[in-house]
């Protein structure tokens, strides 16, 4: 069967023989191969340049928002599904735009929440290797093809992270936040782990070797709210933004 799923690469939208075979992230970040590389980064710089323009014009006027985060892999009966709907819909209600990366799972339910409530549904995709697709409850999406310009749309246009269960990419955005709070490059910005049972452990871990060795300071580890109750985020996250 023809395979009839675009794959995007930015703006772009190809399919079938037209997809590539690797990704942009890839061929810049890959240094093996031809030394055509010493000729042809140079001009990345400027595609990249490309990528943080639409980005900014796209979410320049976006207003108060907040990036939920979680697994693409979360089925719609996980009792996770319907806490990303409800923790959007509440986070709308109360005057605040959801940013999700876009795809399926967590991050579909979160959009849904949004859009259903009448709010802003915003969703950054990715160029990948195995197309995601953005899903049908982004109201205002952008494709990107380099993380780290994503990564910069997730931090600058919100004002904290609600963070679900989910694998690495979650884990990457969670640390990254985590980084730039820690360092001042972010003054104030709260993180929500919704799931007590999922996020303990590694809580523990945080507590019981990095604090313990002296890794990280005990106003580190506050910098996470850990709870199970959608009510009990929304408003913890609303009273830290005031």
């Amino acid at each position: 069967m023809t395979d009839r799923t675009p794959h995007r690469q930015g703006p772009v939208q190809m399919r079938r023989n037209q997809i590539p075979e690797s990704t942009t992230d890839q061929r810049l970040l890959d240094s093996r191969g031809p030394t055509d590389w010493v000729h042809t980064d140079p001009w990345r710089v400027l595609r990249i340049q490309a990528e943080f323009i639409e980005g900014f014009g796209a979410l320049a006027e976006l207003g108060p928002a907040v990036s939920v985060f979680g697994s693409a892999r979360t089925k719609p009966d996980d009792p996770m599904y319907d806490n990303a709907h409800q923790i959007a819909a509440k986070l709308c209600a109360a005057g605040y735009a959801v940013i999700t990366g876009g795809g399926p799972g967590a991050m579909e339910a979160a959009n849904r929440g949004a859009s259903e409530c009448g709010g802003v549904s915003v969703g950054l995709g990715i160029e990948l290797p195995h197309e995601q697709g953005m899903n049908e409850w982004v109201d205002l999406g952008v494709n990107f093809r380099y993380f780290f310009v994503r990564k910069t749309m997730f931090v600058k246009y919100a004002q904290g992270f609600i963070v679900l269960p989910g694998g690495f990419g979650t884990m990457d955005e969670l640390f990254e936040a985590l980084t730039l709070t820690q360092t001042g490059k972010v003054t104030s910005f709260p993180i929500v782990l919704f799931g007590t049972e999922y996020w303990g452990g590694l809580v523990d871990w945080l507590r019981g070797s990095m604090l313990a060795d002296g890794k990280v300071g005990e106003h580190d580890i506050d910098m996470l709210h850990l709870t199970d109750d959608v009510d009990e985020a929304v408003s913890w996250f609303i009273a830290q933004d005031s």
